[in-house]
């Protein structure tokens, strides 16, 4: 197995990577009161020396009902931010480089504390799921500041020394709720029968961020087709389908596609073995980052669930990065259990590749 193409140098715009490897974002809720704490600086602080990029945990821009969770971190408030220029300084100071993963959740089930936000979760038509209402439906007032809330927060990643932002537009969270035809029942300019009008709230958050950071700032869009209310649900059928989707945000300001799959060599079409970063590339000739189960043998649905998983050949993802598939592979937990795990990698030390158990998400490593 040849390594040297996960090696390589990457730049774009104010990126400048010393290899292809991201670290994925992963909700760790070790931040009271939304604040980061030296811990959590820490613990990127490990990792920036391995990876060509850092991308954050979710960390939830300024509405009142933005995050289920009172320990996700906030990108908003001055001890917040304050929390998130020691993670960025951290991290330079060790030769890393960093996004931040801008947020808001939508309407989701309840955190398991009991905790609750200080309003109604909100998003396009007031369903968590298909038919199933868990909060109210957004105004055309509230969608506006939501809109300007992601670029506030924008903007802050940029004063605060970042190199990048990350929009979450995945998962089932809120812009891809309402990018869902399930439960993105509006009738007016947000709504729609196609993927295309249904994205108009996406496109206007990926402007309004774009607008705060500049031409030459990097902007990344996380999506995904499937949700974490439904693992089948297919947004782009075809590849012309998800040329209608994606094409428009690349016409907006995206600059990389962060295309999220649960397994990332599962084709995403018949009749190609290209995975969904892969289409994403060709359909908009911009830079993509595959992730999904990278490293280890169990994908991460079934990790919260208490399934472990064992450390997994990379032969495949070589294949496809030496292709020109993709050109940036994001790796979640095994990096979450094992801050040396790229050293490991590129020193051929696979014995002391450590296995994912779930008692690894309790702790900072």
């Amino acid at each position: 197995m040849n390594l040297d193409t996960l090696f390589r140098p990457f730049a774009y715009k104010s990126l400048r990577l010393k290899n292809r490897i991201v670290m994925a974002p992963m909700t760790r809720s070790f931040s009271p009161g939304g604040v980061p704490t030296p811990e959590v600086a820490s613990y990127y602080r490990r990792r920036a020396p391995e990876v060509g990029l850092i991308i954050s945990e979710g960390t939830v821009i300024d509405r009142p009902a933005s995050s289920n969770d009172p320990a996700i971190p906030h990108f908003y408030g001055e001890q917040a931010l304050a929390g998130w220029k020691h993670v960025i300084d951290d991290v330079h100071a060790t030769g890393g480089a960093m996004a931040p993963q801008i947020w808001h959740m939508g309407i989701v089930a309840p955190h398991a504390s009991g905790w609750r936000p200080p309003a109604p979760m909100e998003g396009p038509s007031g369903f968590v799921v298909p038919g199933e209402a868990g909060g109210v439906a957004m105004s055309e007032s509230d969608i506006a500041d939501t809109i300007a809330a992601f670029g506030r927060a924008a903007a802050e990643t940029k004063r605060l020394g970042f190199d990048a932002v990350e929009i979450h537009g995945a998962h089932g969270y809120l812009i891809d709720q309402f990018f869902w035809a399930g439960v993105n029942r509006r009738q007016d300019r947000y709504g729609g029968a196609t993927l295309p009008e249904r994205s108009r709230f996406a496109i206007e958050v990926v402007r309004a961020v774009r607008s705060a950071v500049g031409e030459d700032f990097a902007v990344i869009l996380r999506l995904s087709q499937w949700k974490q209310q439904d693992f089948a649900v297919k947004l782009a059928r075809t590849p012309d389908e998800m040329a209608a989707w994606l094409n428009p945000f690349a016409e907006a300001g995206v600059d990389i596609f962060h295309c999220s799959q649960r397994r990332f060599w599962q084709p995403e079409f018949e009749g190609s073995d290209l995975n969904f970063a892969g289409w994403a590339k060709k359909l908009t000739g911009r830079p993509s980052i595959t992730v999904g189960s990278v490293g280890l043998s169990g994908e991460f649905i079934a990790a919260f669930q208490g399934e472990s998983s064992r450390p997994d050949p990379l032969d495949e993802l070589i294949r496809r990065l030496t292709r020109g598939d993709f050109d940036l592979v994001a790796v979640g937990r095994a990096m979450l259990s094992d801050p040396h795990w790229v050293s490991k990698i590129r020193e051929g030390r696979h014995e002391q590749l450590k296995d994912f158990t779930r008692e690894a998400l309790a702790t900072l490593t």
